[in-house]
């Protein structure tokens, strides 16, 4: 059952496990029993060493930005987590806090051997590892169980490009591509001492924004995940390719919310496309490319540019073009709160934006649009960058997400893009327009779905 090396990395001096008190996986990025390539090192290394294994989740009360709708998917889907472990004995305990100083008061306080986690490129989960690792004198060790391809392993620094990222990742699938072994039960008594959570009680301690409500008709948890990848396999994968950009052929994946909550492990979705490739060659390489590659390439940039969503993280090129075009007059000048509450003089724009508020998500290619438009209608591209980032992260399911960052760039900055025909206001950065979309899509159409006055 173990795990290959090259996912595993020490973020403390110290190496190896001590003493003989438990060994804990910090759960963080990855919200799953099944599938979950730290969790499965932490219990080898619990089981080699006859010690317990506890699973813990730190849980922030107050995260900057945070809503109801996230704090819903995340704690019904950790529910049924915490269910899954305990079918193996394996205990899940909550603590509520910040995790630089929750995290290792817990890990001290039970003397354990050894503290696994899983790999977050975010600054929050950087920061959180740092102070994990500066105040407990044990073993932290992460083991990437998000990327097939190990993000540190896969480049050593910020790859500037798809093309550059891809052949690197492509060299080493087949050696990462390995299927998943079974999570090994425990014996009972590994859950003494350690009830269930009363996920009723955690959810009350939240002080999340309750204006943005959950979204109606999307079921969280690891079960859905697994239907919602075999009826995108089995109904959609064959249209795929030729249908994805269109938004009203609702071919898409819709799977996103579960690999941002880590209730979907990447590399299951990967092997299940493979498995599919016969039947939907074009579709399973299109939709491989997304989520590995480009994935990944998110991944990459997160873990490598600290300033990742700022202007100064843009290639050079777009820097200067932004800033020779900062002065140019915009057709139309919206304040942050006309672009939340959809009220534009643009019918295609808002019923992007109503999308958002209502499903949770915008259509990929139309939220390229809606990015790009907000550059357009914003008085500099700095205030442009902080509304899209803003409405994204508060309103999609899959918010605060490296690819969201990175969508939301390549938009607005021309990141992991090249430099196109100079216009004004967007210079070189990639133009779209409603005419383009209406020659991709019925415009009329994708409007009538979200209209003004329906909740």
């Amino acid at each position: 059952m173990q795990v290959h090396p090259a996912r595993i990395r020490s973020l403390s001096e110290q190496a190896a496990p001590q003493g003989t008190g438990p060994v804990v996986y910090w759960m963080r990025r990855d919200q799953r029993a099944a599938d979950n390539w730290a969790l499965l090192h932490a219990a080898d290394l619990a089981r080699g060493r006859g010690a317990p294994l506890i699973v813990l989740f730190a849980l922030a009360p107050a995260l900057p930005g945070a809503t109801l709708r996230h704090d819903d998917f995340m704690l019904r889907g950790l529910a049924e987590t915490e269910a899954g472990l305990r079918q193996a004995n394996i205990p899940l305990v909550l603590r509520l806090g910040d995790p630089a100083a929750a995290v290792p008061g817990f890990l001290n306080r039970i003397r354990a051997a050894a503290c696994v986690t899983d790999f977050d490129p975010r600054r929050a989960g950087q920061r959180g590892q740092d102070g994990v690792a500066a105040a407990y004198a044990g073993p932290l060790i992460e083991v990437d169980a998000h990327n097939v391809a190990p993000c540190v392993v896969a480049s050593p620094h910020r790859d500037y490009a798809a093309a550059t990222l891809r052949p690197k990742i492509h060299r080493r699938l087949a050696e990462f591509l390995e299927p998943f072994p079974d999570l090994p039960a425990f014996q009972a008594d590994n859950l003494a001492g350690w009830p269930p959570v009363d996920w009723a009680a955690a959810q009350s301690s939240l002080t999340a924004d309750p204006a943005v409500a959950p979204v109606a008709g999307i079921v969280p948890g690891s079960r859905a995940a697994m239907a919602a990848l075999r009826a995108f396999l089995e109904d959609r994968l064959p249209v795929y390719a030729e249908r994805r950009n269109d938004p009203n052929a609702d071919v898409t994946s819709r799977l996103s919310p579960y690999l941002h909550f880590g209730q979907l492990a990447p590399q299951r979705a990967a092997l299940a496309a493979l498995a599919a490739k016969g039947r939907a060659p074009a579709g399973a390489d299109a939709f491989l490319e997304e989520l590995i590659v480009r994935r990944e390439l998110a991944d990459n940039f997160c873990r490598y540019e600290p300033a990742c969503d700022t202007l100064a993280a843009l290639p050079a090129w777009a820097r200067k073009t932004l800033a020779d075009h900062a002065a140019d007059p915009r057709p139309y000048l919206y304040a942050p709160q006309a672009f939340e509450t959809a009220a534009t003089h643009s019918a295609l724009w808002n019923a992007a934006q109503r999308q958002l508020l209502r499903q949770g998500r915008i259509h990929g290619y139309m939220r390229m649009y809606w990015a790009k438009k907000i550059l357009e209608w914003s008085p500099t591209p700095q205030q442009a960058l902080a509304t899209a980032l803003r409405l994204n992260d508060r309103y999609a399911l899959d918010g605060r997400d490296p690819n969201g960052v990175v969508g939301v760039q390549w938009s607005i900055g021309g990141l992991h893009d090249r430099p196109w025909a100079e216009r004004p206001v967007f210079g070189r950065i990639r133009y779209m327009n409603e005419r383009g979309c209406r020659r991709k899509f019925d415009v009329d159409a994708y409007i009538a779905r979200f209209p003004k006055d329906v909740p």
